[in-house]
């Protein structure tokens, strides 16, 4: 069994599961924090005069999971190495807090008499997502004005790894 499609987790109408106490940990609600793929949050030359700053802004509320966040920032961020290295600061902005649980279901035959159905249907922990509101910033790269279109084509590559709409923002670096 795979991983599930994320049209079955990006609606952020359910409840959010993220209580894991690091002192407490047996008080927490989820036992067993899974596994992170997101890893890195700050590419590039941070130390550069740059001219301007570019937002990745979602135009709606959307739950993103770490591993589509974590494919998003190798797409782009393997192109500006190759397009502008040097000449790029990027920064990912939003952190998979919330925990997404699954009701794992035995499929076959003969496997109604294993499953208890939703008796009992909390479910365990899976995988990591970060909820992000509308009009948030996901990714953010500082640039040199004459790279402004390696940019543009990077948040290009890397919205095509993300569920839902999103616009550029481009504005003066501060």
């Amino acid at each position: 069994m795979g991983l599930r499609p994320a049209r079955t987790c990006r609606s952020i109408d359910k409840p959010a599961w993220t209580r894991y106490s690091k002192k407490k940990p047996r008080k927490s609600y989820v036992k067993a924090m899974p596994h992170l793929s997101l890893l890195v949050y700050e590419m590039g030359n941070r130390n550069q005069p740059f001219d301007y700053t570019y937002d990745l802004v979602a135009e709606e509320s959307v739950q993103l999971r770490d591993n589509a966040l974590e494919a998003a920032r190798q797409a782009a961020n393997k192109y500006l190495e190759k397009s502008s290295p040097n000449a790029y600061f990027f920064k990912v902005r939003v952190y998979p807090h919330n925990v997404i649980r699954e009701n794992k279901m035995i499929a076959g035959a003969g496997a109604d008499r294993l499953q208890k159905g939703m008796r009992r249907a909390y479910g365990r922990p899976t995988d990591r997502a970060a909820r992000v509101k509308k009009g948030q910033a996901i990714f953010t790269i500082n640039v040199k004005g004459d790279h402004a279109a390696d940019v543009e084509e990077a948040f290009r590559r890397a919205q095509r790894k993300l569920s839902g709409k999103y616009k550029i923002v481009k504005k003066p670096f501060s």
